[in-house]
């Protein structure tokens, strides 16, 4: 039986997997001046999936059991992998502020689609107010971006940025629709990273990309925390999460994700802390709480 309400435990998992997910967005894009974006995405995909093999070898997690799992595993993997093809194709063509709005409508998908899979995890008209307000908070937060002068196929990437998220909402309702949502945290997430491994890194040799074969002391830091702490470990936890709770609020959880790496970018990077960032902080607060008040 999944928790209908979000406790403690589930709260701080999840403001410490958008803090590694903010994180995660100044890493990914200091790395992207060593190696490119596709094998960046596949690469870490690779090394985290053999962590979570050796990490499920070690505590007795059966992986390769039959269970009726295969066909949602290889859905949600393939999902995975759209998503991030999208991702980094779009943001070829649109604005990095464009492309994170467009992403984090991942929520209203979710919300969208959970009715029909489970309909105890329908929102009520306050929830919906909330996750409205949450988002909001977060577009403005990046409102800034959409006032810089585009290209002529900008509206190519911002289709892109919609498509990304329209993937990721579609991978939680894969995982709660199938067998895939009774199996282990472990078995979930390698068939993510699995599947997503072998096609981004097909894309990368498709793309053209240049091999990632000079390695500096920088790169193995960035790359190391994307795989380890944030792929690996994090989203370990995140899978966690989505077999125990209500799909529904989790995801609003996730809209914070972009303001930390705002905060995140303001702390490592020296970049200013501004009053719509502050304002946008309280504003999400006040959603994440509409949405899950009892």
């Amino acid at each position: 039986m999944r928790q209908s309400h979000l406790d403690p435990r589930a709260v701080v998992l999840l403001l410490l997997c958008c803090l590694l997910w903010g994180i995660n967005q100044v890493a990914a894009k200091a790395a992207l001046t060593e190696i490119g974006p596709l094998w960046q995405a596949g690469l870490r995909s690779l090394v985290a999936g053999v962590l979570v093999w050796l990490w499920s070898l070690s505590r007795g997690i059966r992986l390769f059991e039959r269970d009726g799992s295969l066909g949602g595993g290889l859905l949600a993997g393939l999902l995975f992998a759209g998503e991030f093809a999208c991702i980094f194709v779009g943001l070829q063509y649109t604005s990095a502020s464009r492309m994170v709005v467009f992403i984090y409508l991942a929520p209203f998908v979710v919300a969208l689609g959970m009715p029909w899979i489970a309909s105890g995890e329908a929102l009520s008209a306050r929830q919906w107010g909330g996750l409205v307000l949450a988002f909001g908070a977060m577009a403005f937060a990046f409102a800034e971006g959409f006032s810089a002068p585009g290209t002529p196929l900008q509206w190519w990437g911002d289709a892109l940025g919609v498509a990304a998220a329209v993937l990721w909402g579609g991978t939680t309702l894969a995982i709660r629709a199938t067998r895939l949502g009774a199996a282990p945290a472990e078995k979930t997430l390698l068939y993510q990273l699995g599947v997503s491994a072998l096609a981004l890194c097909a894309a990368a040799v498709f793309a053209g990309e240049a091999r990632p074969l000079d390695w500096s002391p920088r790169l193995v830091g960035l790359f190391g925390f994307q795989a380890v702490v944030v792929t690996f470990a994090s989203y370990l936890a995140w899978f966690w999460l989505v077999r125990h709770y209500v799909a529904t609020k989790l995801a609003v959880f996730t809209l914070s994700t972009p303001l930390f790496g705002l905060a995140a970018g303001a702390l490592l990077l020296g970049e200013g802390v501004s009053p719509r960032l502050v304002g946008a902080l309280a504003a999400l607060a006040v959603g994440i709480v509409l949405v899950n008040k009892r």
